[in-house]
């Protein structure tokens, strides 16, 4: 009976390393997998999530009104900016600004290819 417990213990610890192993297999398929972007990231014992047509509809509805209730809310900051007559701030870059960008990025190009 003694022989029994201990085969039966070594198969349990050799089934629970063979696990492990399996599952670092895995994890290192689905590292190069995801590295080089061919593969699943998701678990493959992982089933695919199914919906009914009548949920898909649910959801779909509500979405809508959400998005309806988002168009009829009053935009915060363009609505204040329009009620006190006053435009937002636009930020323009002056002439000698952008000459003296051009400028910078025709010395940068000449280096490049220099």
């Amino acid at each position: 009976m003694g022989n029994l417990n201990n085969a039966l213990e070594q198969l349990r610890a050799e089934r629970k390393q063979a696990q492990v192993r399996v599952e670092s297999i895995d994890q290192a398929i689905s590292v190069i997998e995801s590295l080089n972007g061919s593969g699943k990231v998701s678990q493959a014992n992982q089933p695919a999530r199914i919906i009914s047509q009548a949920s898909r509809r649910k959801m779909a509805e509500a979405q809508r009104a959400r998005w309806a209730r988002a168009k009829k809310a009053p935009q915060p900051v363009v609505a204040i900016a329009k009620t006190k007559g006053s435009a937002p701030v636009k930020h323009t870059m002056s002439a000698a600004a952008r000459k003296k960008i051009a400028a910078f990025q025709r010395a940068r190009w000449a280096k490049i290819k220099a």
